[in-house]
C-alpha cells in the first residue's frame, strides 16, 4: 500500500500519560522503605487516577486494590496487568488472570472476585535500577 508523503506513519500503540507516572511510582516505592511500600504505592496509585481522571479525553486508567490471601497487597489494573506488594515488601508484576489462583463469589447477579492467592514462581520481581 503506497501512503502519500504528507501523512507522516503513526504507531498503532496508545501511550498514556499515566505510563511514566507509574514507572516513577514503582521506582520511588522500590527505594522505600519495605514495611512502607504497599502504602505509599497504594497513595501514588490513587494521585495517578486523580490526575487522569482530570483528563478524560486520555485513555482511562484505574487500579483496584484486594488484599492476598496470603497478605500481599494486589494492584490490578484495566488492562491485565496487576502490581503485588508480597507481605515482606518485594515488588512483582503479574499478569491479572494468569499469575493468580482466584475464587468469586456471585450475588445480586453479578460475579466479582473474592480471594486472590499469588503464584509468585510465574511473576517477574521488579529490583531496584
Amino acid at each position: 500500500m503506497n501512503v502519500p508523503a504528507e501523512q507522516p506513519l503513526q504507531s498503532g500503540v496508545l501511550t498514556s500519560p499515566a505510563d511514566p507516572l507509574l514507572a516513577d511510582a514503582i521506582a520511588r516505592t522500590l527505594r522505600a522503605p519495605a514495611a512502607d511500600r504497599a502504602a505509599l504505592f497504594a497513595g501514588l496509585v490513587r494521585d495517578i487516577e486523580a490526575f487522569m481522571a482530570a483528563r478524560p479525553q486520555e485513555r482511562p486508567w484505574t487500579c483496584k486494590v484486594y488484599r492476598g490471601t496470603e497478605g500481599s497487597a494486589i494492584f490490578r489494573g484495566g488492562v491485565g496487568h496487576s502490581l503485588v506488594i508480597d507481605p515482606v515488601g518485594r515488588l512483582w508484576r503479574a499478569r491479572s488472570y494468569e499469575d493468580f489462583e482466584t475464587t468469586y463469589v456471585f450475588a445480586g447477579g453479578s460475579c466479582d472476585i473474592d480471594t486472590l492467592t499469588p503464584i509468585y514462581a510465574q511473576m517477574r520481581e521488579y529490583l531496584p535500577a
